[in-house]
């Protein structure tokens, strides 16, 4: 099975944090907990599989692009 991963970004700050989780189906539980939360139209909340952070870092680069 492959892991997964949380990806909570702000879209306004750039903030970006990242929890790995053991299945999908962890990871896309504890996103629609943290949607129903979620007030912030600029937080984007989302799962996604991926054999590990660094392979994530090169496929969903923009959550992870540093702005200078």
């Amino acid at each position: 099975m492959m892991p997964a991963f949380l990806i909570v970004y702000s879209r306004r700050s750039g903030a970006v944090s990242c929890q790995e989780f053991p299945s999908l189906v962890e990871a896309t539980r504890e996103r629609r907990r943290l949607d129903r939360q979620n007030s912030d139209p600029d937080r984007e909340i989302v799962a996604v599989s991926s054999p590990s952070e660094e392979s994530l870092k090169h496929t969903h680069s923009r959550y992870f692009a540093v702005s200078v």
